[in-house]
């Protein structure tokens, strides 16, 4: 298939196509998510707490995203790739920000980047872009920031917030940002951004009025038992076929059911013979 581009995903806006976006952190999802023509794949810091097993996104290194982005662009040579900027690899400087973009970028091939927050980091989008590198701009639930917003839940309820949000919006699209992710916000709001803002908008809890939408896909495979949210659907329990294959296995194992004759290599019986004869 062809890559999307970022004229195409305002062309989708534009004629009403959803956008469809999911997060991999490996090879084989990543192909597996090519292969079912989805426009966009997220590597998230997310990987934190879905493959690393932290308990948040905070510790996750540069490092660590490139080797989850290396894989996913073997994986997807041919999808959207959107690098998440981990915890403190653009809030320190302007220069910090442009470097840690472009390794991504230059290091693992994506195509974009994308970081969190409005207003407060339009200087350092704003110097990524100038660098010649696609940002996704991010708001609503930042989850780099949950500690500062309450905690893992619904942001843009009151009047306040609402504005900031909706007003965030807004600044991210002029300063440049080719798309932005709307999380955990109520729906009205989602569809008020929407609708004012030229680029596309990508929702995950964020109601249907976004242009595109976007799960993480262990939460959509089941695969993990961390908690999910309201605003995920599980289409597959794969966690479970995983723990009966694994059974299955040991219990083979226990009661020498495996390997059989059909799992093991063989070779002349001379041979053997003569080996026999030699270790005498």
């Amino acid at each position: 298939m062809a890559k999307i581009t970022i004229p195409q995903l305002k062309d989708k806006k534009e004629r009403k196509e959803k956008i469809v976006a999911l997060t991999a952190y490996d090879y084989p999802i990543a192909k597996i998510v090519e292969k079912a023509g989805i426009d966009i794949i997220i590597v998230g810091d997310s990987l934190g707490n879905v493959v690393l097993g932290y308990n948040s996104t905070i510790p996750v290194s540069i490092e660590e995203m490139l080797h989850h982005l290396k894989a996913v662009r073997r994986g997807a040579l041919n999808t959207f790739v959107v690098a998440d900027m981990p915890f403190m690899s653009y809030q320190i400087s302007n220069e910090d920000a442009v470097a840690n973009a472009g390794r991504l970028i230059k290091e693992s091939e994506a195509d974009a980047v994308k970081l969190e927050g409005g207003k407060s980091a339009a200087e350092r989008i704003q110097a990524i872009i100038n660098a010649g590198i696609p940002v996704m701009g991010h708001l609503g639930l930042t989850p780099q920031t949950a500690t500062s917003l309450g905690g893992l839940k619904v942001q843009g309820k009151d009047l306040l917030s609402a504005e900031k949000i909706y007003r965030d919006s807004i600044t991210l699209e002029k300063i440049g940002c080719f798309a932005l992710i709307l999380e955990c916000v109520p729906q009205e709001l989602a569809k008020m951004i929407s609708e004012r803002l030229s680029i596309p908008t990508i929702g995950i809890g964020a109601g249907s009025f976004c242009d595109g939408q976007v799960l993480v896909s262990h939460d959509i495979l089941g695969l993990g038992d961390r908690f999910k949210p309201k605003f995920v659907k599980q289409y597959l329990d794969l966690e479970q076929k995983i723990l009966l294959a694994v059974s299955e296995f040991k219990n083979d194992v226990l009661k020498e059911i495996f390997p059989q004759d059909k799992h093991a290599f063989k070779i002349d019986g001379s041979v053997i013979e003569s080996l026999k004869k030699n270790s005498e």
